[in-house]
């Protein structure tokens, strides 16, 4: 060894055997912060900062005047404590300076990065805020409260992203893709019908799912005059509103302030909010502010020491850590605390370990029992978690009160989503009837199911119905216009809408709980892209004038919520009640299922109700069960108090199209 060398490595030995750094076998054997104070906490008198990062050999606070810019104002040398904690008390009031730490370890400076756990942040999150929250309360947000529920199947979740709702010309808002746009009331498109808001309301959904609105990574908020545009699954800063969303990103206060507004005027008309969350990767690795103030921790690595990818992003993160898991709970209870939020969705659940989704289901619902928790319950890529430990749609039935996505009846309805020419049960596909009556009784276990025959599930998954979240479309793929377009080259408009009707038909009145993709119900088109995440507005946007081009199918959609929403048949809280009041009828055909929900099930006012789904291109003839019925649904209205006379012995059911009769 060359003698500089030699010296420099004799220098690294010693201060390594000087400092008071702790050793570590490796990253399970960090200890765990116990108590709930990381991050700031705020009085006039004093400011004190708490992180968490056991193996480093310094830590520094910096103090900054703005959220951006050349602006230091000073920085000082944390305090290592008991539990890997850092901390340091700034005398003086902070409040309104922004602040980053800096981590040394293994002899090198790392680089500046904002709070883990920062509430606030600076434009493009590269400073945390230090803020006074109740400062950020709007005007009678102490009196806010959630929207009535009695149980989670009374959801019907409506999925939207903040820009997509508001940025056409045709909207009729004035805060046009941003947060308060959706605070606005009496909006209406160029004919005169509602937009926004007194959309959502008329629509009549009680949830609306939020694409990722926590500060995330893609959209440059320091060049906001620019089209700019992202779903947000690239995550930055998991406790902050995304900025571009606010109408001032550079004052950490804005965008804290118009998200409760929006939250609250939602509240005030009846509808809950759920937000999109994405604990399972971060937007960078290697730089990301996990890996820079406590490398490697929070990722989960293979064997070799690389990092794993089950999220097909380029990491996923560790939530069976403790650190990381006592992160996530946190997370959400300040979500729910702070800005109201009534649930959760979460993208690639079946990353994270079900202890861990346990866990925060338990937390959530200590705070408030009606708050609902689901997620996508598959993965992108190999974990080295085994499966039996990981949040997967199989492993639904094990966890408690957390509910999974039914992509068996999504692609039984319209073709696989990695097929873009198949074909399902709307659209004359072969061999989906089993998977679709799984759906029908939301993946419980049901005497009539045929599981050898279920698409993608060998056994019912769902504990319970409220477990289950029937769909057919989503901001992921085609929107199903353009899907059943692309697989049905040769058909009409005409025949595409009574397609894309019978669709959802199937997912409102299928147990369980339904999802809606914003804009289905004017058969919203992205042009046939499939993947629009980073696609201009021109693809992503809700184009209003096709309200008014398709106000008839907005009319059906509205009315099977409605049906829905007033018959509790539809909507049974508990397996047993399934099992005993539904009944699928013997008819055959492979694209015609008929069933029946008898004896006024889950105490509704209709003593039966027969549902008829015709997925063929021809009419079909049945029977009627004994006695008088009512058409009340016919593919083209739905009228409660039913459509002509009414029907015994037999009846016919045009191709492509549901019935829907009652009996008093």
């Amino acid at each position: 060894m060359k003698p500089l060398l030699r010296l420099a490595a004799l220098f690294f030995l010693f201060m390594t055997a000087c400092d008071n750094t702790p050793q570590y076998d490796g990253l399970e054997d960090y200890p765990v912060y116990e108590a709930s104070d990381l991050g700031f906490s705020y009085d006039k008198a004093a400011t004190t900062f708490k992180m968490w990062s056991p193996a480093a050999q310094e830590v520094k606070l910096n103090i900054y005047a703005s959220g951006n810019g050349d602006n230091l104002q000073s920085s000082f040398q944390m305090k290592r404590g008991n539990q890997g904690e850092w901390s340091f008390k700034l005398t003086g009031d902070q409040r309104n300076k922004y602040y980053t730490y800096q981590v040394r370890q293994n002899g090198a400076w790392l680089q500046e990065k904002p709070d883990l756990y920062a509430v606030a942040v600076g434009v493009n999150g590269q400073r945390s805020m230090i803020v006074e929250l109740d400062e950020t309360d709007p005007v009678g947000w102490q009196n806010d409260s959630r929207p009535a529920l009695e149980n989670y199947t009374d959801i019907i979740l409506y999925e939207l992203h903040i820009r997509d709702m508001s940025i056409h010309e045709t909207s009729g808002a004035k805060n046009k893709g941003k947060y308060l746009a959706l605070t606005e009331e009496g909006t209406k498109s160029p004919n005169g019908l509602t937009t926004g808001l007194d959309h959502i309301k008329e629509l009549g959904v009680t949830h609306v799912h939020l694409l990722p609105t926590f500060d995330h990574k893609s959209i440059d908020e320091t060049r906001l005059e620019e089209a700019q545009y992202n779903w947000g699954y690239d995550p930055l800063n998991y406790n902050v509103p995304e900025g571009s969303f606010s109408t001032d990103p550079f004052d950490g206060r804005t965008r804290i302030k118009e998200f409760k507004e929006m939250v609250q005027a939602f509240h005030k008309n009846g509808i809950r909010v759920i937000l999109d969350v994405v604990y399972n990767h971060t937007g960078q690795t290697e730089d990301s502010n996990f890996n820079q103030l406590v490398p490697d921790y929070f990722y989960r690595q293979k064997a070799d020491g690389s990092y794993s990818d089950a999220s097909a992003c380029g990491n996923e993160t560790a939530s069976e850590r403790l650190m990381m898991r006592k992160y996530m709970v946190e997370s959400v209870k300040h979500w729910v605390n702070e800005y109201h939020l009534d649930g959760f969705r979460f993208d690639l659940m079946g990353i994270h370990d079900m202890e861990t989704m346990n866990d925060i289901s338990e937390a959530v619902r200590a705070i408030d029992p009606s708050i609902f928790v689901y997620g996508e319950g598959w993965k992108a890529g190999d974990s080295p978690l085994p499966n039996d430990q990981l949040a997967l749609k199989a492993n639904t039935y094990k966890m408690e009160k957390v509910s999974a996505f039914s992509d068996d009846l999504r692609d039984g309805l319209k073709g696989s989503v990695f097929e873009h020419e198949e074909r399902g049960f709307v659209s004359q596909g072969g061999s989906m009837k089993e998977s679709i009556k799984f759906g029908i009784v939301a993946s419980t276990q049901h005497p009539q199911i045929d599981y050898k025959a279920v698409n993608y599930s060998s056994a019912p998954w769902a504990s319970e119905p409220s477990q289950t979240i029937n769909y057919v479309s989503c901001h992921d793929n085609h929107t199903l216009f353009d899907r059943l377009s692309i697989s049905n080259p040769e058909a009409s408009e005409k025949e595409l809408i009574k397609m894309h009707k019978l669709a959802e038909t199937i997912v409102l009145t299928s147990q369980g709980v339904p999802f809606i993709h914003a804009g289905m119900e004017m058969l919203r088109t992205k042009n046939g892209e499939e993947n629009s995440y980073n696609l201009p507005d021109e693809i992503n946007q809700i184009v209003w004038t096709r309200k008014e081009q398709y106000e008839d199918v907005f009319n059906y959609y509205k009315g099977l919520i409605a049906l829905r929403k007033n018959h509790p048949a539809f909507r049974m809280p508990e397996t047993e009640m399934i099992q005993s009041n539904l009944e699928f009828l013997d008819i055959p055909g492979d694209n015609f299922i008929a069933y029946q929900i008898k004896d006024n099930a889950n105490g509704d006012s209709w003593k039966q109700i027969l549902v008829l789904l015709n997925g063929s291109d021809l009419n079909k003839t049945i029977a009627l069960p004994i006695g008088s019925w009512k058409l009340i649904g016919n593919g083209e209205i739905i009228e409660e108090n039913g459509i002509g006379r009414s029907r015994t012995g037999g009846i016919t059911i045009p191709a492509m199209t549901a019935f829907i009769l009652s009996q008093d």
